[in-house]
């Protein structure tokens, strides 16, 4: 009878790389499959994220993820590493300060804007109101009709006006006119640029035969 053949047993597999090729590829495909069911045993009973990524020796990708690798990658870049807690509070006060400091000047500058934003209006109505009353200085034959309307009526106002101030001067002693009430434009120059003036006066209805308004007499 003859003897069976004794097993050598399981050997003991030297740890360097192997070096035949088809060796090489049917172990890295057994290794690489016991890898990946190592990994998901480990996220089934421990409920843990893993992902496991190997390129083979032709620089082909396997790999395996729980929940997914992607989700397990993402995860792992956005992990913020630990910074010295007394370096982020003066990291933060001095972001607070340069904030602080920028409100501050946009807030004057605001203020500045708005006040040169008024002055740009008053110089503007100004101008306006300048170039609303620029006609009254020209020849009256370049008027049209409601142009000598109006400085007809600029006119009377003016006259009655002047002639209740007289009313009021007789009942007062003499006295120098302030320099706020004093005309900037002289009479005869009034008369030499609206030589029709003095014709309009004389058919007021209180045109004296002096010369003038009002029973003192004079042009205003």
């Amino acid at each position: 009878m003859s003897n069976p053949k004794r097993s050598e047993g399981r050997r003991k597999i030297e740890m360097k790389k192997i070096t035949k090729k088809s060796s090489l590829q049917v172990t890295f495909t057994k290794r690489r499959k016991g890898l990946f069911q190592k990994a998901s045993e480990l996220s089934t009973l421990c409920g843990a994220e893993i992902t496991v990524i190997v390129f083979s020796p032709g620089e082909k990708a396997f790999s395996f993820g729980h929940p997914s690798v992607n989700a397990v990658i993402d995860r792992y870049q956005m992990r913020a590493p630990k910074q010295n807690s007394e370096l982020m509070n003066l990291i933060e006060a001095h972001r607070s300060a340069n904030v602080r400091d920028l409100n501050e000047h946009l807030t004057q500058t605001n203020v500045e804007l708005e006040m040169e934003k008024k002055r740009s209006d008053d110089l503007n109505q100004m101008v306006k109101e300048a170039q609303a009353h620029s006609w009254l200085a020209s020849p009256i034959d370049d008027m049209n009709i409601a142009q000598l309307d109006r400085f007809k009526l600029c006119l009377e106002v003016y006259s009655d006006g002047a002639s209740s101030n007289n009313r009021m001067l007789l009942h007062q002693p003499p006295c120098p006119p302030p320099p706020s009430q004093v005309f900037h434009v002289p009479q005869q120059q009034v008369f030499q640029n609206h030589p029709s003036m003095l014709s309009m006066m004389m058919h007021h209805p209180n045109f004296n035969n002096v010369g003038g308004f009002g029973p003192g007499g004079g042009y205003f």
